[in-house]
C-alpha cells in the first residue's frame, strides 16, 4: 500500500545527535583526536580568557568549526553559522546541542584577535604532529620541503604607487576603472592598500602575476605528513628561506636528508644544509648544478626523488579542500594561521586514514 506524503511535526525527539551519527563514521576518529588535544590547551585557553565578565563561547567549540570549515570547505563564517543551524553532523562534531542557537558569525571576528595572540594554530599543530609521532607515523631522518603561492584577497587594482600622491576621483568608488597597461609594477616601488603584506609573484615564466603569499611545508617521507610550516611574503627568494628554517627545527643530531626539486639547487642552500647535518637531495639542474656524485651515487637519493613528489598531494588537498587556494584573510600573521591550521587538519585526516589501513578501527 502507498505511503501518505503527510509530516506530522512531533514534540519531542528520543534519539540525541551522537545516537544519529555511524559508528564508523570519518569523523568521529578526527574528533577524538582534536579532543585530546583541546584538552591539553585547556591550560592556555584560560590565559586567554578574564576570570570577570559574562562567560564566552567556549574555544574548543570555535576551533571545532573552523575545523569542519577546513574539512568541508565551507567558503564563510556566515555559512559556516548557516551549516551549523541545521547538519546534524556539525552540531555533533562541535558539541551543540539540539536547541542551542548558533552564533553570530561576527563571533570569529571579535575572537580572532585572541586566538593570534595566543598562537593557538601552532600550538594546535605541534600537538597533532607530537600524536602522529607517538604513533610511530613520523620519520625521523627522511623529509621533503617545498613551497606554493597563496593567492592572496587583495585585488590587482589595489596595487598602487607608494608615493602616488592624492588620486583624482573614480568612476565607482566599489569597482573603479583602472588602467595600468604599459606600467612598469614591482614590489620595491608598489604596494596593496587593501593587504600590504601580499607581494606581486607568478609562479613561472609565461604565467601571469598575482598578488600572492608563500606557503611552505617539510613534510616526512614515511608517511606524508607535515612535519612543520612556515608562511612567507612571496620574494622570490622564499622558498629556500623557510627550508633552511624549518630544517633547523628537524630535532635530533643525527643525519637527516631532505629532497627538494630544481628550484632548491643552488649553491647556499646546498651548503646551508650540510652545516646543519642535512644532506640535500635536491632533483639536479641540467646545467650548473650544486648537487654531485657524492650524493646521487646513494641509493637513498633516487628514493627521495621518488617520496618528494608526494608533498603535491598536500598542497593539492590543501587548494581544493581546505580553502588555500584563494585566501579569505588579509595580512600575514592571520594568512599563517590560516595555513597552519589547515595543515593540521591535513594531517588528522591522513592520521585517520592510516589508522583504518592498520586496521585500528
Amino acid at each position: 500500500m502507498r505511503g501518505a506524503d503527510f509530516l506530522q511535526a512531533t514534540m519531542f525527539s528520543y534519539l540525541s545527535p551522537e545516537e544519529r551519527v555511524p559508528a564508523s563514521h570519518p569523523l568521529r576518529a578526527i574528533r577524538q583526536s582534536c579532543d585530546r588535544m583541546l584538552k591539553q590547551l585547556s591550560a592556555h585557553f584560560e590565559k586567554m580568557y578574564s576570570e570577570v565578565g559574562r562567560p564566552s563561547i567556549a574555544p574548543e567549540k570555535l576551533l571545532r568549526a573552523l575545523l569542519l570549515q577546513v574539512l568541508y570547505t565551507v567558503r564563510s563564517e556566515r555559512l559556516l553559522m548557516e551549516e551549523l543551524n541545521y547538519n546534524l553532523l556539525f552540531r555533533w562534531f562541535v558539541g551543540m546541542n539540539m536547541d542551542e542557537g548558533v552564533w553570530h558569525p561576527t563571533v570569529y571576528s571579535k575572537n580572532r584577535d585572541r586566538l593570534l595572540a595566543a598562537d593557538v594554530a601552532r600550538k594546535f599543530f605541534v600537538l597533532v604532529v607530537a600524536e602522529a609521532r607517538e604513533m610511530g607515523w613520523m620519520s625521523d631522518e627522511h623529509f621533503t620541503v617545498d613551497g606554493t603561492l597563496l593567492e592572496a584577497w587583495a585585488s590587482l587594482k589595489s596595487f598602487k604607487k607608494r608615493d602616488s600622491g592624492a588620486e583624482p576621483p573614480v568612476d565607482d568608488p566599489g569597482n573603479p576603472t583602472v588602467d595600468f597597461h604599459g606600467e612598469t609594477r614591482r614590489n620595491d616601488t608598489h604596494a596593496s592598500t587593501t593587504d600590504p603584506d601580499a607581494l606581486l609573484a607568478r609562479k613561472g615564466s609565461g604565467k601571469e602575476a598575482k598578488l600572492s603569499y608563500n606557503g611552505n611545508v617539510l613534510m616526512e617521507n614515511r608517511n606524508g605528513l607535515v612535519a612543520d610550516v612556515q608562511v612567507l611574503p612571496a620574494t622570490g627568494t622564499a622558498e629556500r628561506e623557510a627550508a633552511l628554517m624549518m630544517v633547523g627545527t628537524i630535532e635530533g643530531t643525527d643525519a637527516v636528508t631532505v629532497g627538494a626539486d630544481k628550484g632548491y639547487d643552488t649553491r647556499e642552500f646546498v651548503a646551508e644544509c650540510r652545516q646543519m647535518n642535512a644532506t640535500p637531495h635536491v632533483a639536479q639542474k641540467a646545467r650548473h648544478s650544486a648537487i654531485d656524485g657524492r650524493t646521487t651515487r646513494h641509493a637513498g637519493y633516487a628514493i627521495s626523488q621518488v617520496r618528494r613528489k608526494r608533498i603535491e598531494e598536500i598542497f593539492g588537498w590543501m587548494k581544493t579542500v581546505g580553502g588555500m587556494r584563494k585566501l579569505r584573510h588579509r595580512g600575514l600573521q592571520l594568512v599563517s594561521w590560516m595555513f597552519t591550521f589547515a595543515t593540521a587538519a591535513y594531517n588528522l585526516v591522513r592520521m585517520r586514514n592510516l589508522t583504518v589501513a592498520e586496521g585500528k578501527v
